[in-house]
């Protein structure tokens, strides 16, 4: 029997289990591939905040890298909490040098407003992360921590696009979810452009968002879809996440990575 396509990891751990290494791997199942990890930070966390976090040694990130990557090989990769410069140097080095996809979510916050990335890391994210990436997932509060740029309406997410876009990635989804109305995204290379839309699902249990997207994005690129047919299954996705996302603890609980087995649908 042969092997699914291998989509690699990069993040840091949700003991929670709603979003970082934990939501990616589950993601990765959902969505047929076979998902390997690159751990980069531990948290304790839980529905109500993260209540500390402690990044992994530089050697340690590298190490777990290259024995995924120089033996089983990789289709794809994502990468999440990076945590500090030193952590975003070496994994941007490292990913520059594996022929494969990256799909990078730039994670500075949690869902509770928690940072995760040190702010002295935000230019090594600028100068060499993001012109690694294939793909770049930034939220509006990320776009702003990154460039400056504020969307207050959906007519600024082309102007957020091209300020991401300056820094290098190929292409860009700015995920507009914070606006008000239907959960818009915006896909662009800088020339071809994509406009996601879906309903705003009224349920606030919505931990892991960000990583699930970006990890479908990388699942469905490992099975040899296009960028906009990625993010398009993607988003159709995540929203049937979202929408059946459950109470978890006393604060806010995940979206739900297997909504398809449980209502009965295949991957």
């Amino acid at each position: 029997m042969s092997a699914p396509p291998r989509v690699l990891t990069v993040a840091g751990s949700d003991s929670g289990g709603g979003a970082g290494i934990q939501a990616d791997l589950k993601t990765m199942l959902a969505l047929g591939v076979h998902g390997m990890s690159v751990l980069t930070a531990v948290t304790a966390q839980n529905s109500l905040g993260v209540q500390g976090a402690w990044e992994l040694p530089v050697a340690a990130v590298r190490a777990q890298y290259r024995s995924v990557v120089d033996d089983i090989g990789v289709q794809a990769v994502k990468t999440g909490m990076l945590a500090s410069a030193e952590l975003v140097e070496v994994v941007a080095e490292l990913i520059g040098e594996t022929d494969a996809p990256t799909v990078v979510d730039p994670v500075g916050v949690s869902k509770h407003g928690d940072p995760l990335l040190a702010a002295s890391a935000l230019d090594s994210v600028r100068t060499k992360l993001l012109p690694a990436a294939t793909v770049v997932t930034p939220n509006l509060d990320e776009v702003a921590q990154l460039t400056g740029v504020r969307v207050e309406s959906e007519a600024d997410l082309r102007r957020a696009a091209a300020a991401v876009l300056a820094y290098g990635p190929t292409w860009v989804v700015i995920k507009g979810g914070h606006l008000p109305g239907d959960a818009v995204d915006l896909l662009t290379d800088g020339s071809e452009e994509h406009w996601l839309r879906a309903p705003r699902h009224d349920n606030r249990h919505t931990h892991g968002t960000g990583c699930t997207l970006a990890s479908a994005i990388a699942s469905q690129l490992a099975k040899g879809q296009s960028v906009p047919e990625a993010v398009a299954a993607a988003k159709e996705y995540v929203t049937g996440a979202i929408a059946a996302g459950f109470a978890l603890g006393g604060g806010i609980g995940p979206v739900d990575h297997g909504w398809r087995f449980r209502a009965g649908c295949s991957a």
